[in-house]
């Protein structure tokens, strides 16, 4: 196994999963003096939430982080970051949907939580390091860190790390990256940790039922009811965009208006009207983002060529990254993707390798006799 420095203090971020307890039980082999940490992010209602196994953060999944950490020998404390996660992950999710946009919860509970106040606290611990059981890499040099995808393809989380910066990983390891699930779980029975045949989340922690617009419907605060248009014309009615993404087929509140499928292909905030229409609707070949973060922190002076995934169980597309100021890029596919949705990340890779990544905000038109087109204005040209 490799040793990453001197045997130092580490906290590790528990879930209660196998992954995470995993990335304890390692690091305590290695040597490492390890402070196991479980957030508290919302408080369960009743007994029964703890029963959904499918969902993170549940009373069973403190107890059982606790227990893997008296088998290592470990500390474990459990801390209250409720106020956090309600302003930062909970408003925001909302904020997004009554904004007709599609956000991805991690991103901002990874960002602000995990890898802000979460690595805050573990320097008042006197801890050298924080540790998670994402499975993605950091690779070191003197040149700098560099984050990679995991060995395990299939299970890679590097989609959801791209702000990371070069100070945050310096103090961050990731111990489970190089393995493949599988061998995770023979890890976790070679080390006899309780967790070795939990079956992994999989819902929204917050949303243990997979209900989210059951949830959001108390939450909203403004009328975001409207029209549903496909061609120009009216076809119907909704009541509400929060109840629409990009792509979304099933649960359209229209008659049959084809023999073939129909599909949301836009989500005006504005207006609040819906667009639907057919599946070549959804074929763009340009977006623009905004948020961007370079892993290196130096922004490129000119185009440059990636790979670029804009979802997360997404497959790379080849694309020409064009930086706007420091925050701010338009991306040109070299082929159609389907279902550009705002709101949620575009990252940047060049092979295995994160380079950057930013949220978006729209799809952009393609003039077929120009690609050179004037861009729209945006705020950080420089």
């Amino acid at each position: 196994m490799t040793l990453y420095k001197n045997k130092k203090r580490v906290v590790v971020a528990m879930s209660g999963g196998v992954d995470s307890s995993v990335a304890a039980g390692l690091l305590a082999e290695e040597g490492y003096d390890v402070i196991g940490v479980t957030m508290r992010l919302f408080a369960a209602k009743n007994e029964s939430f703890a029963k959904l196994n499918k969902s993170c953060c549940s009373i069973e999944d403190v107890e059982d982080a606790r227990k893997v950490c008296r088998q290592i020998n470990a500390k474990h404390f459990f801390l209250n970051f409720e106020k956090e996660f309600e302003q930062h992950v909970i408003n925001y999710f909302v904020s997004e949907y009554e904004k007709g946009r599609t956000p991805h919860p991690c991103l901002a509970c990874n960002d602000r939580l995990k890898f802000d106040f979460l690595l805050k606290r573990s320097e008042l611990m006197d801890a050298d390091y924080l540790a998670t059981g994402h499975y993605a890499q950091i690779k070191r040099s003197k040149k700098g860190n560099k984050l990679v995808k995991a060995k395990d393809i299939s299970k890679d989380q590097s989609y959801v790390l791209f702000n990371l910066n070069q100070e945050k990983m310096d103090r961050l390891l990731l111990p489970v990256g190089k393995y493949s699930k599988d061998e995770i779980r023979e890890i976790a029975k070679k080390l006899k940790l309780s967790v070795a045949d939990k079956p992994d989340s999989q819902d929204i922690c917050f949303i243990p039922s997979g209900d989210y617009k059951k949830f959001l419907e108390p939450k909203i605060t403004k009328n975001i009811s409207g029209s549903i248009i496909n061609n120009g014309k009216v076809i119907g009615q909704h009541n509400g965009i929060h109840s629409f993404t990009i792509g979304q087929r099933k649960g359209l509140p229209i008659e049959n208006i084809s023999n073939r499928p129909v599909y949301v292909t836009k989500i005006n905030s504005e207006t609040n009207e819906v667009t639907v229409g057919h599946a070549e609707d959804l074929m763009k070949k340009r977006l623009f983002c905004n948020k961007v973060n370079w892993i290196s922190e130096t922004t490129p002076k000119k185009p440059i060529n990636a790979n670029v995934r804009i979802r997360y169980n997404g497959a790379d597309s080849p694309a020409e990254v064009i930086p706007y100021g420091k925050n701010e890029a338009v991306i040109n596919f070299d082929n159609p993707v389907r279902a550009i949705t705002p709101g949620q990340a575009v990252v940047f890779y060049y092979e295995s390798e994160v380079i950057g990544g930013g949220i978006i905000e729209y799809s952009l038109e393609t003039d077929p006799n120009n690609r050179s087109t004037k861009e729209p204005i945006f705020t950080n040209i420089q």
